[in-house]
């Protein structure tokens, strides 16, 4: 790779660390205004424009040559005119300081990229900015560079214009492309996020989400609002120590913290605490999310205001009286049993909330006359197969304990029944459905799953990314080198893609792309297996426990599946779509690998199978990687 190539690919290196710097942060940036989030937008677009002139390649006096356009063009798109004005400024003040022969054209080259970006914004201002709209904006930045370059370079040479200036046109076509596909992918994510979070902040009660360290990842806006927060994103990054005493928060930080180690949920743990001049009563459970592997990596937790409730409880134990006067009010269930196990009165919600035993409770029944309705009417769906007497005999039993249960009954509705005695041996008995609040549980859960799925999977194949794929390998290589087996990588590169792409169009690709991941799919079957889409056209597969003759059988078998499928491909010398193959093992014996070298092996394999005439498998060997220096460095596939 010459050195123009060299410096260039560290300038594209720097506009991908930019959007991926303003990806880093573009959802604090989204929290303020719009006029505030493009000024950010465009100052960070600028910064990026001023990194990339200080990695500028000069050509002759005054003339330099860099990415610094694409940064503008995609500032102007995206961002509008606020956005394109922060760029040009820092860019063209940048210049102007840097100074030189060529001053003022660099200032008005930053001009007149600002303009092309702003005309492209206002073809696009009432639609959606799509992918074309990005490639037109490459086509159009390349031929105002060309224009430019051909004016201020006139007298520069074949060889210049060769090994400079192309390549730098290519590459700040490609800079625009891949800076608008993530700021297009990132838009999409954040608009998913902002559907999930809505769903789950606008529910009822006190539902947040936690992560290991108890900071709030998620709160609803009855959790913001208890904490005099104006909007639940204010309350994101903090935890019980800003928002509660320092005892308080020691003691909640010490159960979330050992949730989190143990796996344990809390379940309907009452607390009671005061707040200015009045005694409130809560109800909270807190249950452990993990991700795929199991691993725990936060807490859900949903809390309800019981003071009401327990006020009433407490006025039902001094008189019986008040106690049939509170009961016609209640929302809930409620039921008092002697000593011995009689019914003495319960009001019409406590026998709603069973419909099936329901005409079984009322006042002078036993206990044990109810259990046994509830078993022959199967109202429970967690019952013994057999009923027995000493069944019944041991359910009585627990009947006179404080306790908090939660049963679930055959509709599928859940019944919270909390049980509290009385100094003079009855019980009380108070019956909630909580079915709601369970679906809320559930939601939660589901949330999580969601969440760490967009940031597993490939959107276009629907398989595991790049991301989830480095984590992988990391983790089965370790597993390798501890129980000493083998471990197989197959790198898999669609062959003559570009050429599919620019005969059939970019649709079309996607669907070959979700076609060979199909087949992939259908060969690798077990379940320790790792398909992932590595990039582009290019596809990974790790497998543990695998040797190489194990790892080239499936390879020979996915290209016959993949031949099976004969996609047409007017590009190819074989007139359908194929694909080449590199294999590397780690073997049993061999010292510990690092990711990238096991990679890098599958690498050079691959690449021999596209030099050899592609559609073939080639593996990887010490003798050929040695053979392969000697002859030189490799070109690019």
């Amino acid at each position: 790779m010459s050195t123009t190539w060299q410096i260039l690919t560290g300038n594209l290196a720097v506009v991908a660390l930019v959007m991926s710097l303003w990806a880093h942060f573009y959802y604090r940036f989204r929290d303020l205004s719009a006029l505030q989030s493009r000024v950010a937008f465009g100052l960070t677009m600028g910064l990026g424009a001023v990194a990339s002139m200080l990695l500028s390649i000069p050509v002759n006096s005054g003339a330099f040559i860099d990415l610094r356009s694409s940064l503008i063009a995609i500032s102007g798109l995206f961002g509008g005119p606020v956005a394109a004005i922060a760029t040009m400024a820092v860019a063209g003040a940048f210049r102007i300081f840097a100074g030189g022969a060529g001053t003022i054209n660099g200032v008005a080259g930053i001009l007149l990229i600002g303009a092309v970006g702003l005309a492209a914004h206002i073809v696009v201002q009432n639609r959606k900015i799509g992918i074309i709209d990005v490639v037109l904006l490459a086509a159009a930045v390349c031929v105002t560079l060309v224009g430019s370059t051909l004016v201020l370079l006139s007298d520069a040479d074949g060889q210049t214009l060769t090994s400079i200036i192309a390549p730098a046109l290519f590459l700040n076509s490609c800079a625009i492309i891949i800076s608008g596909l993530v700021l297009l992918q990132f838009e999409r994510i954040a608009l998913e996020r902002d559907l999930l979070t809505a769903a789950l902040t606008q529910t009822s009660d006190y539902h947040y989400v936690k992560n290991s360290q108890s900071q709030f990842v998620i709160v609803n806006r009855n959790v913001a609002e208890h904490h005099h927060f104006s909007s639940p994103a204010e309350m994101i990054g903090l935890t019980d120590f800003q928002l509660a005493t320092q005892r308080r928060a020691e003691i909640l930080f010490a159960e979330e913290q050992e949730l989190v180690r143990s796996g344990k949920p809390v379940i309907d743990k009452i607390e009671q605490l005061r707040e200015g001049e009045q005694e409130r009563c809560y109800s909270t459970s807190k249950f452990p999310l993990r991700d795929g592997k199991g691993e725990i990596i936060g807490l859900a937790g949903a809390t309800r205001d019981i003071t009401e409730q327990r006020r009433v409880e407490h006025e039902l134990t001094e008189s019986r009286n008040l106690l049939s006067h509170a009961m016609a009010g209640m929302s809930d269930g409620f039921a008092m049993f002697g000593p011995d196990g009689t019914l003495l009165f319960c009001n019409e919600q406590y026998r709603c909330l069973f419909p099936l035993s329901g005409p079984a409770r009322i006042p002078g029944a036993n206990i044990k006359d109810i259990l046994r309705k509830v078993a022959e009417t199967e109202e429970r769906r967690i019952l013994p197969k057999e009923v027995t007497d000493d069944w019944i005999d041991d359910a009585v039993a627990h009947l006179h304990q404080d306790k908090d249960e939660e049963i679930n009954l055959c509709d599928g509705r859940w019944l919270s029944l909390r049980t509290r005695l009385t100094t003079d041996g009855k019980a009380l008995v108070v019956v909630s459905d909580i079915t709601a609040m369970k679906q809320a549980e559930h939601s939660l859960r589901e949330l999580a799953e969601q969440m760490k799925n967009l940031a597993e999977t490939d959107a276009l194949t629907g398989i595991v990314n790049r991301r989830a794929f480095d984590q992988a390998i990391v983790i089965e290589l370790a597993r390798s080198t501890r129980n000493r087996t083998p471990l197989s990588l197959l790198l898999i590169d669609v062959d003559r893609f570009k050429a599919y792409n620019d005969t059939y169009g970019h649709v079309a690709g996607d669907e070959c792309l979700k076609a060979v991941s199909d087949c992939l799919r259908q060969v690798v079957k077990r379940r320790t297996d790792v398909v992932a889409r590595f990039g582009g056209e290019e596809f990974v597969v790790l497998l543990p426990e695998t040797d190489e003759g194990a790892a080239q059988a499936l390879a020979r078998k996915f290209l016959a599946g993949l031949r099976a499928l004969e996609i047409p491909h007017a590009g190819s010398e074989f007139r359908y779509v194929t694909a080449s193959v590199g294999v590397s093992t780690k073997q049993r014996s061999s010292s510990e690998v690092v990711s990238s070298e096991l990679i890098k092996r599958a690498d050079d394999a691959l690449y021999d199978a596209k030099r050899n005439g592609r559609n073939q498998i080639s593996t990887w060997s010490a003798q050929k990687c040695d053979e392969r220096r000697q002859k030189g460095p490799s070109c690019s596939r």
